[in-house]
């Protein structure tokens, strides 16, 4: 696996806080202007990237009213396929000055194609990285055109069978992708905390050689947060202004004061992680004090003997550890020494047995 995939020139790893994508979908709601504010709202929060969808009602299914092509349940429910697609697409006149705007902005953008005509329109744009979104996982032809582009992938991982996400790896892989990110993910819309199986994140990383990440369709920040400590390099939330605004994608994204938190907790969840070394920080050392140490308690000749009346284990902790106290016991003093000072090896003509010859 790569140590590391750069978008953008910002290295996407373990090594690195967790990349934040604002995904914009289609909380613009038809307007432009509200789509560059959302932009705005996530430069301002801290996110790396924003991302788009780029397709047409018409890329992306037919019009059609027969019972395959309706939509029931809650969500968008009463509507057809076209008809929900005509009202979310991102009008593909809008992507110039979209990828302007976040130039402007100096925030990364790219997209999600879902066929063959919208890869060749961000190639035009020169997006530096392409996202392939869960439904279109098992759309090989598309993995595999994309790929071609040599840019950096990232493949979300919602319905997919295990033998599906290793189709499409190895899809990308053989037409040139060597820069590869996979997300874990669930395709429900808001999706349940339970449901994500953050395990699979490390498993996904070790299963596939591959820098994994979260697509998190919850409601609120705790499973993203939770996914860093699983190893999620790349964090993936939909953005909106209002989450009451109406649009098809609203209800269960993220205002800006919840994307601001989570780019501060992500991170602090990562700076939290650490390394595997047991070693006293930076700020531990300010309570040496109530360390417990061993300390000469009455002035001692030369030549005395340790006894448990003239040293003791008491703090601050800045003489001998206390593990030390029964090897000391009886040993002879070589120096004068006063009440109150830290027991220090340079007072002891021996070795301990824990010492290294």
């Amino acid at each position: 696996m790569n140590e590391f995939i750069i978008i953008d020139d910002r290295k996407i790893g373990k090594d690195y806080p967790p990349y934040i994508i604002a995904e914009l979908s289609a909380n613009h709601n038809g307007d432009i202007e509200r789509a560059f504010k959302i932009m705005e709202a996530a430069k301002k929060a801290g996110a790396d990237a924003i991302k788009l969808q780029t397709y047409t009602q018409d890329t992306i299914t037919i019009d059609c009213d027969s019972e395959d092509f309706q939509i029931k349940g809650e969500m968008w429910g009463g509507k057809t396929l076209y008809q929900l697609y005509k009202e979310a697409h991102m009008p593909w006149e809008w992507h110039k000055p979209l990828f302007e705007k976040a130039k402007e902005l100096g925030i990364t953008i790219f997209s999600s194609p879902f066929d063959f005509s919208a890869v060749d329109l961000l190639q035009t744009l020169d997006a530096p990285a392409y996202k392939i979104a869960s439904f279109e996982l098992i759309d090989l032809p598309l993995i595999a055109y994309v790929a071609k582009s040599g840019k950096p992938m990232i493949i979300s991982t919602g319905m997919a069978t295990e033998n599906e996400i290793s189709d499409a790896i190895n899809t990308a892989r053989d037409n040139g992708c060597s820069e590869l990110i996979v997300l874990r993910c669930v395709s429900e819309y808001p999706a349940s905390p339970e449901d994500y199986k953050l395990k699979l994140i490390p498993y996904l990383a070790e299963k596939f050689d591959v820098i994994t990440g979260l697509s998190d369709h919850t409601l609120d920040n705790t499973t993203a947060i939770t996914s860093v400590a699983m190893g999620a390099c790349v964090i993936e939330k939909h953005v909106t202004l209002d989450r009451s605004g109406g649009g098809p994608d609203d209800s269960f994204s993220l205002e800006p004061k919840e994307l601001t938190e989570l780019c501060s907790s992500t991170k602090s969840a990562w700076l939290a992680l650490g390394d595997e070394v047991f070693e006293k920080e930076s700020g531990e050392f300010s309570h040496i004090k109530a360390r417990r140490s061993l300390y000469i308690v009455e002035d001692i000749a030369k030549g005395e003997k340790f006894t448990a009346q003239n040293i003791r284990s008491i703090r601050p902790g800045y003489g001998l550890l206390p593990k030390y106290y029964d090897e000391l016991l009886g040993k002879t003093c070589n120096a004068d020494v006063c009440r109150g000072t830290p027991l220090s090896k340079k007072f002891i003509d021996f070795k301990f047995s824990d010492d290294v010859s």
